[in-house]
């Protein structure tokens, strides 16, 4: 059985300034001891080797926990965020200028059509299917992969619902399923019933968002 311990970055300079943030936007001070708590946590866990988006404040993330339990790393461009329309970038979350822009953005994650250089439902439901058919391939069975939250919802939702995942199903989830900064969610793949027979469906969903090592910081 493969178990893959999805989580999302420590918290971003960008979160902290509830701005639409670029790749290259760091780790906040807050975001450096999540990952550090993060670390802890994946010490006793057996990982075997580390997968992360190549955005910096997941890159930065992963490495703080790949030093810390001495593990390796590999970048993939899979795990990368939703990638927003480009003139987006950097501008305030309420901005007005932007918002009529921002909802056909959000529309289309249900379905809607892409909006420029954006990537909509059926973009990150492929990429999805890839990023675990990915996972199914590596020869370890106990992964780590640092990632981002619609992302991350993406991954559960396709895991869990397969190919015919649509824009409907997908778009509930992503509004009320939160996910905290360093939060652990994990998968099963190839799970069995404790008497040996096998679980009748390819994905199992174990934990959402927990994020008990962060305890009082969170």
């Amino acid at each position: 059985m493969k178990t893959i311990y999805l989580v999302r970055h420590g918290e971003s300079e960008g979160n902290t300034k509830s701005i639409f943030q670029p790749a290259d936007c760091p780790l906040s001070e807050r975001g450096k001891e999540q990952a550090e708590f993060i670390a802890k946590r994946c010490a006793t866990l057996g990982i075997e080797t580390i997968l992360t988006s190549p955005t910096t404040r997941a890159l930065e993330t992963a490495k703080i926990v790949a030093e810390r339990i001495s593990r390796p790393l590999a970048i993939s461009d899979l795990f990368h965020e939703h990638r927003k329309p480009s003139v987006l970038i950097g501008k305030p979350l309420k901005d007005e200028s932007v918002q009529e822009m921002e909802r056909a953005w959000t529309a289309s994650l249900s379905g809607g059509p892409r909006v420029e250089d954006s990537e909509n439902f059926d973009d990150l439901r492929e990429r999805a299917g890839k990023a675990l058919e990915f996972l199914i391939a590596q020869k370890e069975e106990k992964i780590l992969v640092v990632t981002h939250g619609i992302f991350l919802k993406m991954l559960i939702a396709r895991a869990v619902f397969g190919q015919d995942l649509t824009g409907a199903q997908f778009l509930p989830l992503s509004h009320s399923f939160w996910m905290e900064n360093s939060g652990i969610t994990t998968l099963w793949y190839g799970a069995q019933y404790p008497d040996g027979r096998p679980v009748n469906t390819e994905w199992v969903l174990w934990t959402w968002n927990d994020h008990a090592h962060l305890g009082e910081t969170s």
